[in-house]
């Protein structure tokens, strides 16, 4: 089995913006790839799961988001960073699918290609929701960054909360 760090991807990988697509709009967060290097040293599997309702809202295609992760992928070659696989949400809020975090749909699709060991894995999230469906798919590690969204951290229900991912070498230890 392996261990794995699952990323939200708007606000923990790159800057928040509202429903972003377009290549020229990303803007990675500072300090990712060396944390993301970091966290691959220390034999952690990276994957990416992201709610992406400005596809169900008509804001943008798949084909725009697939574009954009095709180009993010490549990125993260060029810094010798393998993101495994990437599982999005496409649907709005209101179509009660069961991948919309913070339901389990996107990891239990990863886990059909992957023995992953949960208990010692880790799930990034820059909102509630990222980090609840990390304890409804029984991930006990988690990290709320908050690059993404403003929030109380007094009331975050996540195991560690950090000003952005540049600090995951501060959490997870080898």
């Amino acid at each position: 089995m392996i261990k794995a760090i699952f990323l939200d991807r708007d606000g923990v990988i790159n800057i928040e913006k509202n429903y972003l697509y377009k290549i020229e709009d990303f803007e990675f967060i500072e300090g990712v790839f060396s944390s993301l290097k970091y966290a691959q040293s220390l034999g952690y599997k990276l994957f990416v799961i992201t709610n992406q309702s400005g596809v169900g809202r008509g804001y943008y295609t798949l084909e725009n988001f697939n574009t954009l992760t095709s180009w993010m992928i490549q990125r993260f070659n060029d810094e010798k960073i393998e993101i495994l696989q990437v599982e999005l949400c496409p649907h709005a809020p209101n179509e009660n699918c069961r991948c919309r975090k913070p339901k389990t749909g996107m990891i239990e699709n990863i886990l059909k290609n992957y023995k992953i060991d949960l208990k010692n894995s880790w799930l990034i999230g820059d909102k509630f929701s990222d980090i609840e469906c990390a304890k409804n798919a029984k991930i006990e590690n988690t990290i709320q960054v908050k690059s993404g969204h403003d929030f109380d951290e007094t009331l975050s229900p996540a195991t560690y909360v950090i000003n952005s991912i540049k600090e995951l070498p501060t959490i997870i230890k080898s």
